[in-house]
Parts: C-alpha cells; sequence; structure tokens
C-alpha cells in the first residue's frame, strides 16, 4: 500500500497527538522532531512491506499450477508467505 507524502505526514500528527493526549510520552525534544522521527519509522515499515509483498508475489506466481489472485487459495498462501517473510525480518 502506497501512501503520499501528506499522507504519512497526516498520520505522524495523529500519532503525536494521540500519544500527547493520552501523556504516554514525555517530549524531551522538539515536536518537529518527534514527528520527523515517526514518519521515519512510518515510511521504513512501508518499504519493509512492500519488499516482502514483492517476494511473496514473486514465489506465488513461480507455482507451475497457477493460482488466481484473490482465490481463497492464493489469499492463505499470500498471507502464511508474508508472515513468514515478516518473522525472517524481524517483524514477528
Amino acid at each position: 500500500m502506497r501512501l503520499s507524502d501528506d499522507k504519512i505526514s497526516h498520520l505522524t500528527h495523529i500519532a503525536l497527538k494521540g500519544l500527547l493526549d493520552k501523556k504516554a510520552v514525555t517530549p524531551l525534544v522538539e515536536e518537529l522532531a518527534i514527528r520527523r522521527e515517526i514518519k521515519r519509522v512510518i515510511v521504513k515499515e512501508l518499504k519493509l512491506a512492500e519488499e516482502i509483498d514483492e517476494g511473496v508475489r514473486k514465489k506465488l506466481q513461480s507455482y507451475s499450477k497457477k493460482i488466481p489472485e484473490g482465490s481463497p487459495e492464493w489469499d492463505l498462501l499470500y498471507q502464511r508467505f508474508f508472515q513468514e517473510g515478516s518473522a525472517k525480518r524481524g517483524r514477528g
């Protein structure tokens, strides 16, 4: 899933506001620096998810028996392989 820079920025504002409203964090640096770090993590995770997705799709396409995307079998295998790919990259 691709998100625009504006959407990611919006998510960072929402995340920080939620953390501050719930007093879940006490900022030690200015909010801009915190939002930048939140954004960096979101972008990193989205890129990782895209890499895992590409690997899973290649794996499914390599099967000699063609499995139609969106079929129950494809969905089940996709989820299994995505979880395996996530676990291999430490995302558990």
